[in-house]
């Protein structure tokens, strides 16, 4: 493996097959990101919007001096801008999902990244913290809604994670069906509990059936039909990543009939 000195950051990039590098959708690159025990993945600072999903093991990121720690099934994200590194002090590796907002600057070219002169930035543990969202708050509020399928929106402050980039949890129960709908953002899915199967209908193209489980991750093109389905006698979870606030920012969200 590629050690931390060779590599800036390790990770294994979700290129669509149909389209280029970073295109994991239109607007949304996804990788899965490894950090071994006692490694430190430098600190910089870039343009781009960054979302993490947990999946396996401990750690932390640490943003603008915070320092969170991180479990399998939080959500961390690092603004534009800010200083940011990340480091595993446990005995076993942590991998995450990454998403960022990349393939837009294929189209305005004005990502700019810059490294920090030492490989951390000052930073002191903070918690609760801003940039942090626990599994263990998602779970309680997918189960307060009531009925076979609930979902929930990550915020900050009453608003989406970001203007580019929002991320959403969805509880699906045993047995259930969810209905099929219509979406015009694009989507990168990842299964974090439980399991199932999802059918996406994109604008053009033949029907697609996923079959997903626990750690799996597949992405939805813009303007898909979706619908889930657990036929499983457990409640699965998803958390998606989705283009939803860039379009609602500039506009582009189409008033349902």
């Amino acid at each position: 493996m590629v050690g931390e000195k060779e590599a800036e950051r390790r990770v294994l990039m979700l290129v669509n097959p149909n389209m280029e590098s970073p295109y994991t959708t239109d607007t949304i690159y996804g990788g899965l990101q490894i950090v071994n025990p006692g490694e430190t993945a430098p600190a910089h600072r870039h343009i781009a919007f960054a979302l993490r999903f947990i999946i396996d093991g401990e750690g932390f990121t640490a943003v603008e001096g915070k320092k969170m720690r991180l479990q399998r099934g939080d959500v961390v994200v690092t603004p534009t801008w800010h200083w940011h590194d990340h480091g595993n002090e446990s005995d076993a590796p942590i991998i995450w999902l990454d998403a960022l907002n990349l393939p837009l600057f294929r189209f305005t070219p004005v990502h700019f990244a810059e490294q920090y002169h030492e490989s951390r930035y000052p930073s002191i543990l903070t918690d609760p913290c801003e940039w942090r969202h626990p599994w263990e708050k998602v779970e309680v509020e997918l189960k307060a809604q009531e009925g076979p399928y609930a979902i929930y929106h990550y915020t900050s402050n009453g608003k989406p994670l970001s203007p580019i980039l929002g991320a959403q949890a969805e509880r699906i129960d045993g047995n259930y069906t969810t209905k099929e709908v219509c979406e015009q953002a694009s989507f990168l899915y990842h299964c974090y509990k439980g399991q199932g199967q999802t059918i996406v209908e994109p604008p053009s193209g033949p029907r697609v059936v996923f079959k997903w489980s626990a750690r799996d991750t597949f992405a939805v093109p813009a303007w898909s039909k979706i619908q889930h389905f657990n036929k499983d006698s457990t409640t699965a979870y998803l958390v998606a990543v989705s283009d939803r606030p860039l379009l609602s920012s500039i506009g582009l969200i189409k008033p349902h009939s």
